[in-house]
């Protein structure tokens, strides 16, 4: 399945930095893969954070660029 928009959400905003969410019924390596949020790049900024719901984990996810292509690394 690939990203669909109505599972992300924004939890909290401040001062450049966006706390995001999303839910859906696909396997986190799935989600997590580079180029999954491409579609909502002009959104994410780098070190925004994400938290994941997949149907087999929950991960928090730190929102970077490579090649052009939204990446999720974790959290240092």
């Amino acid at each position: 399945m690939a990203f669909q928009n109505k599972n992300l959400s924004v939890i909290a905003y401040a001062n450049g930095f966006t706390l995001w969410h999303y839910a859906a019924n696909e396997k986190n390596n799935v989600i997590t893969a580079a180029g999954y949020f491409d579609s909502v790049k002009t959104l994410m900024n780098v070190g925004d954070v994400i938290i994941i719901n997949a149907s087999d984990n929950t991960t928090i996810k730190k929102i970077g660029v490579t090649d052009g292509k939204i990446t999720l690394a974790a959290l240092a």
